[in-house]
């Protein structure tokens, strides 16, 4: 368990606490590139900052602090215009940059418009993605992941916003042993119980041995489950949780970033980045990267059990928009957990004395970062994609079709794969959701 003064200082992320302090040290998604088109402005919340992100005619993206400097007005309501934005409100106009370029009703002649300047923050674009800088300058490289610089492969990026601290849905990420259990045992007994759940086999298999190991990276996590045989990559390749907010994971020619991103103290924006190169086969025009929202409600506002996602969002969220870890009991199963906190502790004492912490890019950067990653997950890399199709939020892709033509022309179709058992139809999702409540239904 953690004090009470130790679990403030683990979920809270405004300007000037140790944790806000930490991960304004690294650049963080702010938009999906599809989802910003030009000429078009947005809001947009970071870290407990409000701001407004907008791309101008000519394509360039900007952000700045959701204020003018005039009378405080959003600027987020405001007109975008050839050269910036102007505030609605006595429409003084900034550029990217912050610099006041027009005070409409100021004399023609007057300097008072060098002298203001609205907040602004590096913006860059990498990968379908919108990166924002909000640390002190001069701002880092921006890591060029891999998957981010694969122009070759299918990719697309669900996303949603849930009601919980970032912190907790991060531990979530070096927790192996809740993949068996809450992905697989638990998705077999909703479906034993009428919920409409397409079983993910692949996950339901336990842990025999598991590591968690401190890399370049952040944390290096490998598993061997029970009856496994020796040396499957699961155990001597692993996948790392890549420090401070980002999980790499797949196999079978599916390959991920979990990024997880801090809106404020009670709320984190959630990104499933996915590649596709089905067979590891570079794909031939395989077109924009897209995306899509991962629903997680069901229409009476109970969780959406019947994919991966919104199961680990059940667990995030239930625990308390900021969980109490005051109250909590750790076991051996949480070395990963305990491994990230220290982590996150030590690395925010970094920043405090002045140092950057690990992972942040001084030129020259690499030109692409490698990442490790299993191919075989689980044993059984096609079945593991065919379950990451069905049974994660991986279906809800406006791409899937897609995905699956992709598969199928490289001779690895995915219908009928034996890596998964299909469960009911999706009829009765809040009917069947209702009986797991109340203790009627099937027994397993």
């Amino acid at each position: 368990m953690l004090s009470a003064e130790r679990n403030e200082t683990l979920t809270r992320y405004g300007a000037g606490t140790p944790m806000g302090e930490l991960l304004r040290r690294y650049w963080l998604p702010v938009a999906i590139t599809a989802d910003l088109p030009r000429h078009d402005l947005r809001k947009v919340r970071l870290l407990g900052e409000d701001l407004v992100l907008y791309r101008l005619a000519d394509g360039t993206a900007h952000l700045l602090e959701d204020r003018c400097p005039h009378r405080g007005v959003a600027l987020s309501y405001g007109m975008l215009e050839a050269r910036g934005i102007r505030c609605p409100y006595h429409g003084w106009m900034f550029d990217g940059s912050g610099r006041c370029l027009e005070q409409p009703g100021e004399p023609a002649d007057a300097a008072f418009a060098r002298r203001v300047r609205a907040r602004s923050y590096p913006v860059r674009e990498l990968g379908g993605l919108v990166f924002a800088y909000l640390g002190p300058g001069p701002a880092p490289e921006l890591p060029r992941y891999d998957l981010f610089c694969w122009d070759d492969a299918i990719r697309d990026v669900g996303h949603a916003t849930v009601p919980a601290n970032f912190a907790q849905i991060m531990e979530n990420a070096v927790d192996l042993d809740h993949v068996a259990w809450l992905h697989g045992r638990y998705s077999q007994w909703l479906s034993g119980r009428g919920l409409p759940v397409d079983i993910p086999r692949t996950f339901s298999r336990l842990n025999d041995e598991v590591s968690f190991e401190r890399d370049e990276y952040g944390v290096l996590m490998r598993r061997k489950l029970q009856g496994q045989a020796p040396g499957g990559d699961d155990w001597t390749v692993g996948h790392p949780l890549v420090f401070p907010n980002m999980l790499r994971v797949g196999g079978g020619g599916s390959h991920s970033f979990h990024l997880r991103v801090p809106v404020d103290d009670e709320s984190t924006w959630l990104l499933w980045y996915t590649a596709y190169r089905p067979g590891g086969v570079p794909v031939p025009d395989p077109g924009p990267v897209t995306s899509y929202e991962v629903p997680w409600r069901t229409p009476d506002g109970e969780f959406r059990l019947d994919h991966v996602e919104g199961q680990d969002i059940m667990a995030w969220v239930t625990q308390g928009t900021v969980t109490d870890r005051t109250r909590e009991h750790l076991g051996t199963v949480d070395r990963g957990v305990i491994l990230l906190r220290k982590l996150f502790f030590e690395q925010a004492e970094r920043v405090r004395r002045g140092l950057d912490p690990m992972g942040v890019y001084r030129a020259p950067a690499p030109e692409v970062i490698e990442l490790p990653q299993e191919q075989e997950k689980f044993g059984d890399g096609l079945g593991y994609v065919r379950d990451v199709l069905a049974a994660s939020q991986a279906r809800f892709s406006t791409r899937l079709a897609d995905i699956r033509r992709r598969y199928a022309e490289v001779g690895l179709p995915l219908e009928g794969h034996p890596g998964a058992m299909a469960g009911p139809g999706l009829a009765g999702t809040v009917a069947a959701r209702k009986r797991s409540r109340t203790g009627t239904g099937v027994a397993t």
